[in-house]
């Protein structure tokens, strides 16, 4: 993703500028990149930090403490496979494996071509379906290894849901 920096800055300050929520403040101001980008550039730690008249410290610090936050470019597709304690006791571990396993990955992380993240999620919020994953913000429960492996196969091939 090679965007010109001022470009990159002006996108920044209009995602924190798009808010209308009365109590703007860090934590609010991160989000709005993050839901505009899917990552936290650099340039938002500066942007945020100026917008709230904060310090880039500050800022880090808030950004750095929350889990979700990413700070480099997500895949073209984002799939998240919860692991949260019912999930982990209905089968996520295997499925996660599978998952990985398939994608070449070791890890959470970027595929090699950057066509899917992979994402550990401490809870999708939706236990009564477990075992659950998520991909491109849709969720699917009840998953099974096989299911979640069709999601993931599907992605490959180029369909994104």
């Amino acid at each position: 993703m090679s965007v010109e920096p001022d470009a990159l800055r002006a996108r920044i300050r209009a995602a924190i500028g798009s808010q209308t929520k009365s109590n703007i403040n860090v934590l609010s101001s991160l989000h709005a990149v993050l839901d505009d980008m899917g990552y936290i550039p650099q340039e938002a730690i500066e942007e945020v930090a100026d917008y709230m008249r904060a310090t880039i410290n500050e800022v880090w610090g808030v950004a750095s403490f929350y889990t979700n936050f990413r700070f480099t470019p997500p895949g073209e597709n984002v799939v998240e496979i919860c692991w949260g304690p019912t999930c982990h006791l209905l089968g996520a571990p295997e499925i996660l494996d599978a998952v990985q396993g398939r994608l070449g990955l070791a890890d959470e992380g970027e595929t090699e071509d950057n066509r899917v993240s992979l994402k550990y999620n401490t809870c999708l919020g939706a236990c009564s379906q477990a075992p659950v994953m998520m991909v491109n913000h849709r969720l699917a429960g009840r998953i099974s290894v096989e299911s979640a492996l069709r999601r993931v196969e599907g992605l490959e091939a180029g369909g994104g849901h």
